[in-house]
C-alpha cells in the first residue's frame, strides 16, 4: 500500500463524517491493503477521535463558546445531535454508548459518541474506553462487509 493511500485512509478514519465507513473501504479498494492492515490502521486512527473530541470540548470549546457566532452554530449542531444520542445513551448508559458507536451508520461513530458522552456528563475515561470498544466492533463489521463483499465480487467476476 502506497504511503499516500495510507495517509488518506487514516485521514478518512479520523474525519467525523466518514470515520471507519470511509477509511477501511478506501484502504482496501484504492489502497489495495489487506483486510487486516486496513482494519488495524483505520481502527487505531478512528479510536483517536474520542480523546480528541473530549479534549476539544473540555478546553478549546470553552474559549470559543464566548463568541456569539460559534455559540449559535454549536448550539444548533448540538440540538440536532441530541435526539439521536439521548435515546440510546440515557437509557443504557455506557453500554448504550458502546452500541451507538458500534453500529456503522452515518452519525453514529466515535465523534458523535464522544459528543453524547460529554452532553450527558459521563465520566471521560470510562466513556473513551467504551467508545474505543465500539470503534473496534464497528471496524469488525465494516471490514467483514468489505472482505466478504470484495471476495463475492471477485467470484462473480471470475464466473462471467
Amino acid at each position: 500500500m502506497d504511503i499516500k493511500h495510507f495517509i488518506w485512509a487514516g485521514f478518512l478514519s479520523l474525519l467525523p463524517i466518514s470515520e471507519l465507513r470511509g477509511g477501511i473501504p478506501y484502504a482496501m479498494t484504492v489502497g489495495g491493503a489487506p483486510w487486516w492492515l486496513a482494519f488495524v490502521f483505520c481502527v487505531l486512527m478512528n479510536a483517536l477521535a474520542a480523546p480528541i473530541a473530549l479534549i476539544f470540548l473540555n478546553t478549546v470549546h470553552k474559549l470559543f463558546y464566548r463568541w456569539a457566532w460559534y455559540r449559535k452554530i454549536f448550539d444548533r449542531f448540538l440540538e440536532s445531535k441530541r435526539k439521536n444520542v439521548e435515546k440510546t445513551i440515557e437509557k443504557f448508559g455506557y453500554w448504550g454508548l458502546l452500541v451507538f458507536v458500534a453500529i456503522p451508520l452515518p452519525f453514529t461513530g466515535a465523534w458523535t459518541g464522544a459528543l453524547g458522552a460529554w452532553m450527558l456528563g459521563l465520566k471521560r475515561r470510562k466513556s473513551i474506553a467504551f467508545i474505543i470498544l465500539g470503534v473496534f466492533i464497528a471496524g469488525v463489521i465494516v471490514t467483514a462487509v468489505m472482505a466478504l463483499g470484495l471476495k463475492g465480487l471477485d467470484i462473480f467476476i471470475k464466473h462471467i
